[in-house]
């Protein structure tokens, strides 16, 4: 048996070399991650740029097994300003007399199509279950449901690929976005979910949606859709919180994994129950929930923390790479999503008790959210501004 210290330095030898791989060493790579798919659970890449994708690191990780691809503003700007790869292109449509803005968007759609190639096989064996890459709308439009709606509709038209997601924030404006959206057939990533009283809001908006596109005669068979809830957030808010109101230590670190499970339960209740079923029986695809933000912020806790303790069918895993390469050099994999149901309660409760409102903390985390994603896409375009001047001298 080859360890999985073993699996992981091949993958970082082969991806570091930009080499494709075959079937042999995929075998020896994939067992952690095929023990996540056997269970349900898909595997994506946290991030994206042009030197991944030329590179062939990002097929050397479809072939370990990574099924698909998330990005975010902050994401994009970390690959376009401190990097010189984008220069030539940069120039190029700054000379055609593009706008900064105008000038990240055709480069950054440019690498989603990119990446939804490379995912497209994936796509087509699964049949549209999986293999997507996603893009988000300007993060400044998270408060405007019908320029919301309009940014999703051109971003999708001109991404031009079945295997794409846009983005859209559960952001009070976003929720009714995301049913129209659906109901037009165009695949949504919902970002910055963290709550459960906004996770039923999105559920019942992607429903809605499906139940729009079949009266309107679309296909639902074609619809997909993740709600991306994060994690770690939530236990980094929490626990300083807990800093100031509770001594308990074992109220620590147990917020974000018991907000997720019960996130599970919620979406197992609404996606088995009497409204959902006979679209299910119809072809329509379930609203997988997405555990975003799972690296781990604590440094006295697992690194895989919110690997481990959130494994079930249904379910998809996006990774930074540090996240990625550890789960496949030490990850336990068991189907532990449904564990701790009751615990995960009775913590809730005891928070209260303290004086913790984790709805009005998880609130917060959405408006902290929007407001670092709308930085991290003013910083870019402010980048491109600069570089392009510099380019152009």
């Amino acid at each position: 048996m080859v360890s999985p210290r073993a699996q992981l330095m091949a993958v970082k030898r082969i991806c570091g070399s930009g080499n494709s791989i075959g079937w042999k060493e995929r075998r020896v790579m994939m067992s952690t991650i095929e023990e996540l798919q056997r269970i349900g659970q898909s595997v994506w890449y946290d991030n994206v740029s042009r030197e991944m994708i030329e590179s062939g690191e990002l097929q050397s990780l479809i072939n370990a097994g990574v099924t698909g691809l998330t990005s975010n503003p902050t994401i994009f700007h970390k690959a376009i300003a401190e990097s010189s790869d984008y220069d030539a292109s940069l120039a190029t449509l700054v000379e055609s007399g593009k706008s900064p803005a105008e000038v990240f968007e055709v480069m950054g759609i440019a690498d989603i199509q990119a990446a939804a190639d490379l995912l497209r096989p994936i796509f087509e064996d699964t049949r549209g279950g999986d293999g997507y890459a996603s893009f988000e709308v300007n993060p400044h439009l998270a408060h405007d449901t019908s320029k919301t709606v309009d940014e999703a509709r051109r971003l999708f038209a001109a991404l031009d690929r079945p295997n794409v997601m846009i983005k859209v924030p559960a952001t009070p404006e976003g929720i009714p976005a995301i049913q129209t959206l659906i109901g037009e057939g165009i695949n949504v990533n919902v970002t910055l979910t963290f709550s459960l009283h906004i996770y039923r809001q999105v559920r019942n908006a992607y429903i809605a949606g499906i139940e729009d596109l079949y009266r309107s005669g679309g296909d639902i068979n074609g619809a997909a859709s993740v709600a991306s809830f994060f994690v770690s957030r939530v236990d980094t808010a929490i626990d300083n919180l807990l800093d100031r109101v509770s001594a308990d230590p074992a109220l620590r670190g147990r917020a974000a994994v018991s907000n997720a499970k019960l996130a599970y339960r919620d979406f197992k209740a609404d996606f088995t129950g009497e409204r959902f079923r006979p679209l299910a029986d119809k072809g329509a695809r379930v609203q997988r929930p997405l555990w975003a933000s799972t690296s781990t912020k604590n440094p006295t806790y697992s690194d895989l923390l919110y690997v481990e303790s959130l494994v079930g069918p249904d379910t998809v895993n996006t990774m930074p790479r540090a996240t990625l390469d550890a789960t496949i050099d030490h990850a336990v994999v068991s189907n532990t999503i449904e564990e701790g149901i009751p615990e995960a309660e009775e913590l809730f409760r005891s928070l209260a008790d303290v004086g913790i409102d984790v709805n009005r903390v998880t609130d917060q985390l959405l408006s902290d959210g929007v407001k670092a994603f709308s930085d991290s896409y003013d910083a870019l375009i402010e980048d491109i501004h600069a570089k392009s001047s510099k380019l152009l001298v």
